[in-house]
């Protein structure tokens, strides 16, 4: 199939574009977030081709995949064809609800009967109002990290796009805390100057800022255990991965993480007491990192495979252009 989506996020896009059809990818000049193009962190096939807006007026298109609002106006415009009538539309909904009175938001596709939303976890599923819109799940996958865990430095690894515009909802103003039991190393967009934001010397909190995904997965490996503080989100991938990694976790009972991380695979609390303590173990003690890092490994490898991942879309792609 000729499927057209934009380049929104890097790490689910990169796994979305590892299956067997052609994908093309709005590219403008400025690079702007409605035409990002070929991700150039991440490693992509040469199935997922950039294609200018004028060029999409004539392309042959199957279906569109949708991930913000202003897409289904943006597609019509630059296709001349109206998605979810004229040619298939599935909306990926990525995120948990960020407005309106939770768990009473309503969907910006809610009621509607040309599109279809497949949100990424089961948790966003039950937490947004779609009204009489169809729906269905397609549990996150993952290209496998091409690297070991180690774990010979006794440090935490962290990974969050924007810890200081986001604070409470990534838990930046837990880290802290944790920086007390073992020194931190932050991964993500916008992450330089952190330690200053929250009062702590240089050596307890070192940020790695945008790093390249295959380096960032290499660095990962090296640290103790990953520490996932998120209280509202979908489903971190970086969390996936570091468990993929064969890395133990630290992580909030919140959001999808419940499901993501079975016993044994670290630890999982709402008690933030208790996950101090998990990390301080697991900073004392290698081995107990590294049992419950093959356990985390096991898990993610067998849930978030990218062959199941890529099967499911398969399905669902062919179920909604024949229909």
């Amino acid at each position: 199939m000729n499927i057209l989506l934009w380049h929104v996020h890097g790490s689910w896009t990169t796994s979305f574009v590892h299956g067997k059809h052609r994908y093309l990818v709005p590219a403008t000049p400025d690079r702007g977030p409605y035409g990002l193009g070929r991700a150039r962190t991440y490693t992509w096939p040469e199935s997922a081709a950039e294609v200018s807006p004028e060029q999409l007026r004539t392309a042959e298109v199957d279906v569109v995949i949708l991930q913000r609002p202003e897409e289904l106006a943006l597609a019509a415009d630059w296709l001349g064809r109206r998605p979810g009538r004229d040619l298939p539309a599935i909306y990926v909904e990525h995120n948990t609800p960020k407005d309106g009175a939770v768990p009473n938001s309503r969907h910006p596709m809610a009621d509607r009967d040309d599109l279809l939303v497949a949100h990424v976890t089961a948790f966003n599923e039950l937490f947004w109002d779609v009204g009489s819109t169809r729906t269905t799940v397609v549990d996150h996958g993952i290209v496998p990290p091409a690297v070991a865990y180690t774990g010979e430095l006794d440090r935490l690894a962290v990974v969050i796009n924007e810890p200081v515009r986001r604070w409470r909802v990534t838990g930046t103003d837990l880290l802290a805390r944790f920086a007390e039991i073992a020194p931190l190393d932050v991964f993500g967009m916008k992450v330089a100057g952190l330690a200053d934001h929250l009062g702590l010397p240089a050596d307890r909190l070192t940020s790695h800022d945008d790093v390249p995904q295959h380096r960032m997965h290499a660095e990962l490996a090296r640290r103790r255990a990953y520490l996932h503080l998120c209280r509202w989100t979908s489903l971190g991938l970086s969390l996936i991965e570091a468990m993929s990694i064969g890395m133990p976790v630290v992580a909030l009972a919140t959001t999808e993480a419940v499901m993501a991380v079975p016993p044994g695979a670290g630890a999982l609390s709402t008690r933030v007491d208790d996950l101090l303590a998990a990390a301080g173990r697991f900073a004392a003690h290698p081995e107990q990192a590294r049992l419950a890092g093959t356990q985390a490994r096991a898990a993610a490898r067998e849930r978030y495979g990218l062959d199941r991942f890529l099967a499911d879309w398969d399905r669902l792609l062919e179920e909604e252009v024949c229909g």
